[in-house]
């Protein structure tokens, strides 16, 4: 069984292919029958849950036939405590209240919610630890709509246990709720109000102090700052908020995973690192590039990635390939956002005469920049090994300088992304005073 203890994600990008000529159930089909079968939707009474062998009290082998109507990308996953099955589709329209599924006593329980911004997710509580044996999509075929098929074993409590590794910043999403969006600090968010929401994050935390120069943390630096930075955020009428308000240690997929919680339009790590003398100095802004031959950004997104694995936090899972390609399809309109914003911040920053690294925009590997959905940047702010950088960080007047920066950089991003996608027709949240 011990390929089944860690579950990867089973991505579907393909579409039915009809052989040229051939004969299809839709051809002599009303249009509002064709179009009915190509929705991606949903549909509990068509859906099915049977169990294998005879019931003698233990856990038995399931297959649920989740009929969804349409092919579509599609992902599944494990979560702990209780057992749950997540099974997440993109475009998946789901029903407005509980419908019967034939063969759901078989399951703790079965419900649906909304997932990420234009996903659907479906919750299967199931009644003791199982493995995904297979997950695949079937259909449509000739009067038949498309249903992902999974089929779940019975594993030991030691042999079932939902993926750590840093996609779950892909897959780490929160429970859906009825009302209100988990904040990033994991208070409930008020009514949706229409703002641009921006985490920040306090790089490093608790068992992890960062770097250390002369009795100053760079934990508690990247804290105090972060506080600040929030407030001059909250001030220009930007949701701002923290991935941690206090010195605790949270494990670097997790703060991703609390940003998408969130629901923010834009992820902003801090940090003030150390590296060997005249290596490097002045503030840096990093975005994801995971080819980046950068030695001293190898250095540190290693470091980030060492500190973690500190309280015992894996990092070296494999994930699947095609999940790779689906996230890398995801980043193609988040990438070049982040870049936009690295590029505002920058001038903001030459603009505020704050003194930047010789190449102040790079790219790196840094594992909190991973999430393909959510525009992300890591800001040196400086190096604590630097006595000129340890100084300014260590003043508030100049703190405050590097706030305002970074609040007007903010400000101008969502003014150009709300320009760039209006020519897609898509809403961005404003800032309100």
């Amino acid at each position: 069984m011990t390929g089944f203890r860690l579950i990867a994600v089973v991505a579907a990008l393909c579409c039915a292919a009809v052989p040229a000529g051939a004969q299809t159930g839709a051809d002599s089909a009303p249009p509002a029958q064709i179009a009915a079968a190509r929705e991606t939707r949903f549909d509990p009474a068509a859906s099915s849950i049977t169990a294998q062998g005879r019931d003698r009290g233990d856990p038995r082998p399931l297959q649920l036939s989740l009929a969804v109507g349409n092919r579509a990308p599609f992902r599944v996953y494990l979560l702990d405590a209780p057992p749950r099955m997540v099974v997440e589709m993109k475009g998946l329209s789901l029903p407005t209240g509980p419908s019967p599924v034939t063969g759901a006593e078989l399951l703790a329980g079965l419900r649906w919610g909304p997932g990420l911004p234009g996903w659907g997710r479906i919750i299967a509580e199931l009644p003791a630890p199982y493995a995904v044996e297979r997950a695949t999509i079937l259909g449509p075929d000739a009067g038949a709509g498309a249903a992902i098929f999974l089929s779940l074993v019975p594993v030991d409590g030691k042999e079932f246990a939902p993926r750590t590794d840093v996609m779950t910043a892909l897959k780490g999403l929160p429970e859906p709720a009825a009302h209100t969006t988990p904040s990033a600090t994991g208070a409930s968010a008020g009514p949706g109000d229409g703002r641009l929401r921006v985490i920040v994050d306090p790089g490093h935390g608790g068992i992890d102090p960062g770097a250390q120069v002369d009795g100053v943390s760079e934990a508690a630096l990247m804290l105090q700052f972060a506080t600040e930075l929030a407030a001059a955020l909250q001030h220009a009428g930007i949701d701002a908020r923290l991935t941690r308000g206090d010195d605790r240690f949270i494990a670097l997929e997790r703060r991703t995973t609390a940003a998408r919680g969130a629901r923010a339009d834009l992820f902003v790590s801090l940090h003030a690192d150390m590296l060997p003398k005249a290596q490097a100095a002045g503030a840096t802004i990093y975005v994801w590039n995971p080819a980046s031959n950068d030695r001293a950004a190898q250095d540190l997104a290693a470091r980030h990635d060492r500190d973690d694995m500190l309280a015992g936090v894996d990092l070296d899972g494999t994930d699947d390939r095609v999940a790779r390609a689906l996230m890398d399809l995801a980043r193609t309109r988040t990438q070049p956002a982040s870049e936009a914003f690295a590029s505002h911040l920058s001038s903001e920053l030459a603009l505020s005469d704050i003194g930047m690294h010789r190449r102040p925009v790079q790219g790196a590997a840094f594992s909190v920049l991973k999430s393909p959905d959510i525009p992300s940047v890591l800001v040196e702010m400086g190096f604590l090994s630097d006595p000129v950088d340890r100084a300014n960080l260590l003043n508030p007047a100049w703190r405050g300088q590097m706030a305002q920066a970074i609040t007007r950089a903010v400000t101008n991003w969502r003014a150009d992304q709300a320009a760039v996608s209006s020519l897609r027709g898509v809403a961005i949240p404003a800032a309100k005073p």
